[in-house]
């Protein structure tokens, strides 16, 4: 058993153990889910756990290794990363709650299906350069997505008929936990801006990683189209944040149209290829 799934099962056992930390008190009535200094440390240590199996999975000796899965565990390692920065300026502890059981899934998803494959020019600086900022846009707009699907089930519920106190189901109690809209229409926003930002680096520094390795500027294969819809899409949605003051359903449904793009552009690809037609 390689190092990589060792850890990445650790991670997801940790992401496990913290996600029914907040979960049980709810479930007994409890109110808003409170991670505190402790509980901070120990999400920190989680994604300590979980980086040190993606280095060991996907940075081999002179090569890169990757996959489907390895690409998505990558994404929302740099997500929570991302969470566990601003939860120290904002609380957003409710959010947890659908990016513990999120973390758990795809950390085991890894730890599962380890199977990828070497990346050709793996030992390329450029190359290098490039995956890790098309890594860091990937978990940007990964945590942005998570966040417009959860926006969007909680403006459902808020226009729902109020239910008993006695009568609430355990999804309703964690909805009401969640921190308020506006605060997070301001953090989804928030991550869009830098995920596009990131995004057009990806974009940019793609071309020169293709016109150094191959000759060419834009190859049009599928994960350029489809990084490239992602990056309109996302380009229009902020244009029309600006000049139209775009917001509620409007920008939850555009987030997720880019973000499925980007999901096309190597992860849907790859789970095709890997686990549907087994091809290396």
């Amino acid at each position: 058993m390689s190092a990589g799934i060792v850890f990445h099962s650790l991670a997801a056992l940790a992401y496990a153990i913290l996600a029914i930390s907040l979960w049980r008190p709810l479930a007994k009535g409890g109110t808003e889910p409170k991670t505190g200094k402790v509980g901070r440390i120990c999400l920190l240590g989680a994604i300590v756990l979980h980086g040190i199996g993606l280095q060991q999975a996907i940075l081999l000796s002179n090569s890169l290794h990757l996959g489907w899965a390895l690409a998505l565990s990558a994404a929302i390692w740099l997500g929570l990363i991302i969470f566990w920065l601003e939860s120290l300026v904002i609380r957003i502890d409710g959010l947890l709650l659908i990016l513990l059981p999120a973390a758990a899934g795809v950390a085991a998803l890894a730890a599962l299906f380890p199977i990828g494959h070497i990346v050709a020019h793996g030992n390329n600086d450029w190359l290098r350069i490039h995956l890790l900022i098309a890594l860091t846009a990937y978990g940007l707009i990964t945590v942005a997505a998570f966040q417009a699907m959860l926006m969007a089930t909680l403006d459902r519920y808020l226009h729902r008929p109020v239910e008993q106190a006695a009568d609430r189901p355990l999804l309703s109690q964690a909805l009401d936990s969640m921190p308020p809209l506006l605060v997070q229409e301001r953090l989804l926003f928030r991550l869009i801006w830098v995920g596009f930002f990131v995004l057009t680096l990806t974009v940019f520094s793609g071309m020169i990683v293709s016109l150094r390795l191959s000759g060419q500027i834009l190859p049009l294969d599928h994960k350029t189209v489809f990084t490239l819809l992602s990056w309109f899409t996302f380009g229009g949605l902020l244009i029309g944040r600006y000049a139209r003051g775009w917001r509620g359903r409007i920008a939850l449904r555009w987030t997720l149209v880019g973000f499925a793009f980007l999901l096309l552009a190597y992860t849907g690809s790859r789970f095709v290829l890997d686990v549907i037609l087994q091809r290396g």
